[in-house]
């Protein structure tokens, strides 16, 4: 844990990637195999899950610091992290440990099979050993939400430069539904193994948003245009007479979908496309809202089936007759698919993603401004001779993606942040008019500069007219535009709608807050987002 929690501070005080790369491959050359694994399954998204309430923990860390709870929990809401507050106010230690990460990973693990006085006193045992920075490890882990602030790509990037393995050999070998109680560092990271886990997908290859303007690409003949869909990004997977489907958070989502089952004798062996999950009904994508129903569901009722059914769109073919074809040149792999569609009836459960043809880029401006009369986001820009890489590169693969839709609204309520903004008011509750009312809609916590940040966190101090807990509800004072990517109806607002991907894209100054827009503004742009 030591080695561990030197780790977590150097990766913690730069941030260089270099530095980071270099810290990470030093920290796999000295530590055990064990705890390299549990590394690698931390910074892939595989922490232990939540093995305590952050209520009990809130309790017992005031009872072990000797403070009042009401005294502990207003220093958490200045910090604004639970265990970073825990980890603050415990006393000095009076015993050291020597544990391994492994060790103390295991030991947290097993608090969830304890009765409630039997998990108190086996954390206050782990506090009264542990320094600071391994204390807020151990809370951290306790949570089920501990992040290091490094990437998968820079862990694999250090795994490289430890092993001597190319980046892509490793990337596409942690990928699957692998967990450190099924398997060793060595199976995973260094043993080759030639009969490849028919299931693995490979690394998925993300683009940048366009900034520049597109004429810097060059003609537009160099590049295959394609409508950016709002959906599940998805690897279809069809070997040995089966098919899997990958999200591209690395799960496994076969069962999620049960329409796509007959693809596994549809489509050929050896064949892996790279698509968008859709909800698609009547010719035309539906909205988001209804590929969310699916997600998190045990079982896919029939039901729910019919309320949101789905479809894939694909726009890439990674995998074909067996052989890995990502290095060949975008139009080679775009000719093949178009091949595989023609080929093969998957009946109406595979579409393939249109190629749009324009003249120039400003005929392209003019249909990238219609996108949303097409259910789209924007359009995908994808050079012709790009290969399909691991990650996101600039420079050959493009998003460029619509104009967000914008409201003005007034600030209502506020909230700290967290981490390095746990001092500031970050997190805010927007509303519009409906009458001479305010209804709140939206929250939105990104968006502004840390300089408005701290101005507008020295007015909220100053204007604070009630305190719940953590939240300040402020005067009503303050326009400021909220821009998103769409809007949907909602039975758990009240105001009726709810908004996707919501952020504050400009802090009004120069409009008055009788001027914020008005509920029935919101349910106008709904009725166009839905028509």
């Amino acid at each position: 844990m030591r080695q561990f929690a030197h780790l977590f501070t150097q990766l913690d005080q730069t941030t260089k990637t270099n530095t980071k790369v270099s810290a990470l491959a030093s920290y796999f050359a000295e530590a055990s195999d064990e705890d390299k694994l549990w590394t690698v399954a931390i910074l892939s998204h595989r922490r232990p899950k939540r093995s305590v309430n952050t209520t009990y923990l809130r309790e017992w860390g005031a009872e072990f610091a000797a403070v009042p709870l009401w005294l502990f929990e207003e220093s958490y809401h200045v910090v604004g992290d639970l265990a970073e507050t825990i980890a603050l106010v415990l006393p000095e230690p009076e015993d050291s440990s020597n544990h391994s990460l492994t060790y103390w990973i295991q030991y947290i693990r097993g608090l969830k099979e304890r009765e409630e006085e039997d998990r108190r006193e086996a954390v206050f045992a782990a506090w009264g050993q542990l320094d600071k920075i391994e204390r807020f490890i151990f809370n951290k882990l306790i949570t089920g939400g501990f992040r290091m602030g490094v990437s998968q790509k820079l862990m694999v990037r250090a795994l490289s430069q430890y092993t001597g393995i190319e980046e892509n050999k490793l990337a596409h070998r942690l990928m699957g539904n692998w967990t450190p109680d099924d398997t060793t560092f060595e199976d995973l990271v260094l043993r080759k193994d030639p009969t490849e886990d028919i299931s693995r997908p490979y690394p998925f290859y993300l683009a940048y948003p366009l900034e520049d303007e597109p004429e810097t690409l060059g003609s537009p003949e160099d590049w295959l245009i394609e409508r950016k869909w709002d959906g599940i990004r998805g690897q279809l997977i069809v070997r040995e007479g089966e098919l899997f489907v990958w999200s591209r958070g690395e799960e496994l989502v076969t069962d999620k979908f049960p329409e796509y089952h007959p693809l596994a004798e549809m489509l050929p062996d050896g064949t892996v496309l790279d698509g968008e999950i859709m909800p698609y009904k009547d010719n035309e994508p539906l909205p988001f809202n209804k590929l969310q129903t699916r997600i998190g569901r045990k079982n896919v009722t029939k039901k729910v089936r019919e309320n949101a059914p789905v479809v894939v769109i694909v726009y890439d073919l990674l995998e074909w007759q067996g052989e890995d074809i990502r290095e060949r040149p975008m139009r080679e792999r775009r000719a093949l698919l178009e091949q595989l569609m023609a080929d093969c009836d998957t009946d109406g459960i595979l579409l393939l993603s249109e190629s749009i043809d324009a003249t120039d880029w400003q005929n392209l401006r003019d249909i990238r401004e219609r996108s949303r009369e097409h259910k789209s986001e924007g359009l995908m820009l994808k050079h012709q001779n790009s290969a399909y890489k691991s990650g996101r590169k600039r420079g050959e693969w493009w998003k460029w993606k619509v104009d967000p839709l914008v409201i003005d609204a007034v600030m209502i309520y506020a909230q700290r942040g967290h981490g390095r903004r746990a001092n500031m008011f970050t997190d805010f509750t927007f509303a519009v008019w409906d009458g001479e009312d305010l209804v709140p809609f939206t929250k939105a916590y990104s968006g502004l500069t840390d300089k408005e940040f701290r101005q507008i966190t020295a007015w909220v101090r100053k204007n604070t007219l009630e305190r719940f807990g953590p939240v300040r509800s402020v005067k009503r004072e303050h326009v400021f535009e909220i821009a998103f990517e769409g809007i949907q109806r909602s039975n758990r607002h009240k105001s009726g709608v709810a908004l996707r991907f919501p952020r504050m894209s400009r802090w009004r100054h120069d409009k008055p807050k009788e001027e914020a827009n008005t509920l029935e503004d919101l349910h106008q742009m709904l009725e166009q987002y839905e028509s």
